[in-house]
């Protein structure tokens, strides 16, 4: 029996990251001598067992062998007679597919160490093809280390652009997609998450409303960079700078979903894109099964997100309209969330990175005057039921002009 550190913790620590989750792979023993041990047998698939103290998995080495459709389709064989090199060699990435024995030293089968060096995401073999999910992590492991000069090998591209060609793809299922996004949205440079899938044709698939938005122009005035996917790349660069939230990343990366079903004879113009926009997200979001908070956050941003850049010109009654859209009364974090994700659409333009956008204070500041409105106060001046609530609209409002007139910004239609 032999005990091996294997993947993603050999990996960080020859790049001189931190290492946060060690797993292992352990050779010439059987089920019921780690049950003896005092291991914990976790899964039904293939046995992955817990350490009795650490609690880290320790799985028998194993290969598997292609079955059927999507990454579901796979049956495992784990023996005492599989070594370690054929278990790292049914890994997805070279540099995933290091291990280090007991004393330390490093065992790299497949030239992993190399492709770390020459900063390149290669796969191990062939079977690569066999499981679509290794796209989306391929493409989530670029995300992660693009700012050390990662990119995927041109090898490896062609190999993913040819699973899209045969389908491979569209059997994947809806959790699993939303969870490696959502796992790529929390990386360094989410953008290059989409970037990868569109160049493998992978973003065609799995999100029609974000490839739509490639070559659609925008008016040069306001957008230099003129492209509207360029643009929501540099938007989700922004949001990446502003939050570490995949919540607020996510609204930024769907803001402008409208913009790709504009009507061809309008362009460059987008009259209406915000509504489209709306729908396009909440439909996005069924089929993915996304979580309500992206899935509330994201619509709103669509629909709401042209009211921001105009606070400064549209009515006091609209501004309390947006407010009350998303009850930012009551959750404030979110509007908040909403504000962030307004800022990186403003500064996700070329020229404009450094943008000083004063409209998300401002709508942040009247927010808090018009949420200090007592409504045990308008109680007592003996309001009553449904007279209670119009008159706290109306006192939210008073307080928004007099907020907007303190500080000087002109209150005109818009």
């Amino acid at each position: 029996m032999e005990i091996y550190l294997v993947g993603g913790a050999v990996r960080d620590k020859l790049l001189g990251r931190p290492v946060k989750d060690r797993d292992w792979v352990v050779t010439g023993a059987t089920p019921e001598k780690m049950l003896e041990l005092g291991y914990a047998p976790v899964g039904k698939d293939f046995p992955v067992f817990l350490h009795p103290q650490t609690h880290e998995e320790y799985a028998l080495a194993r290969t598997e062998r292609k079955t059927g459709a999507g990454y579901h389709g796979f049956q495992f064989h784990a023996d005492q007679d599989v070594t370690l090199e054929q278990d790292v060699k049914r890994r997805d990435l070279t540099i995933n597919a290091l291990a280090e024995d007991s004393e330390g030293s490093l065992l790299d089968f497949v030239g992993g160490k190399k492709d770390l060096e020459n900063r390149l995401l290669r796969h191990v073999s062939p079977a690569f093809a066999e499981d679509p999910v290794r796209i989306l992590r391929i493409a989530r492991f670029a995300a992660r280390f693009a700012p050390l000069g990662f990119s995927v090998a041109d090898s490896t591209m062609a190999l993913m652009r040819d699973m899209v060609k045969q389908g491979e793809v569209d059997a994947l299922v809806a959790e699993r997609v939303w969870r490696e996004t959502v796992r790529a949205l929390a990386e360094p440079a989410p953008q290059v998450f989409i970037e990868v899938l569109r160049e493998c044709g992978a973003l065609k698939v799995l999100f029609p409303e974000i490839e739509r938005l490639f070559g659609v122009p925008q008016p040069v005035e306001h957008h230099p960079e003129i492209d509207t996917g360029v643009h929501t790349m540099m938007v989700l660069q922004q949001a990446c700078l502003l939050s570490d939230e995949p919540v607020v990343r996510f609204a930024a990366l769907t803001h402008d979903l409208g913009k790709g079903t504009t009507p061809k004879d309008i362009l460059p113009h987008h009259y209406g894109h915000e509504e489209r926009g709306f729908d396009l997200v909440k439909a996005l979001a069924r089929r993915y099964k996304i979580p309500n908070q992206f899935r509330r956050l994201a619509e709103l941003t669509a629909r709401y997100h042209t009211h921001c850049h105009r606070v400064f010109e549209i009515r006091p009654k609209t501004i309390l309209k947006v407010l009350d859209a998303f009850d930012a009364f009551r959750k404030p974090e979110r509007f908040e969330q909403f504000l962030l994700a307004c800022t990186a659409d403003s500064r996700g333009r070329t020229g404009y990175e450094n943008y000083d956008y004063k409209q998300a204070p401002f709508f942040s500041l009247l927010r808090q005057k018009a949420s200090q409105v007592d409504v045990q106060a308008i109680i007592r001046d003996g309001f009553k039921d449904g007279k209670i609530r119009e008159e706290l609209h109306r006192r939210r409002i008073d307080v928004i002009k007099k907020a907007i007139k303190r500080h000087g910004v002109k209150d005109e239609a818009a």
